[in-house]
């Protein structure tokens, strides 16, 4: 499984990416968390509000922290 946060690096994708490690420890889940700062890259996902998560190349969430259990959530419906 491949996560990526996309956004700029500020303290909201941080806490987002830190949320998504959390919920995937919980679960004793492995996958990689890949952090997009890119703009084009960004972008390239119709993303125009950040952060975002992105779950095995589909858009999940988009301008928002979500939360330990909103991210398990969403990854109890991509499995």
């Amino acid at each position: 499984m491949i996560i990526k946060v996309l956004g700029s690096g500020c303290r909201k994708c941080i806490e987002l990416a830190d949320n998504t490690r959390k919920a995937l420890d919980a679960r004793g889940q492995q996958a990689d968390i890949v952090k997009v700062t890119d703009f084009a890259d960004i972008a390239a996902h119709g993303v125009m509000s950040t952060p975002a998560l992105v779950i095995d190349g589909k858009l999940v969430s988009v301008g928002k922290v979500l939360t330990v259990q909103d991210v398990a959530d969403l990854l109890d419906k991509v499995d």
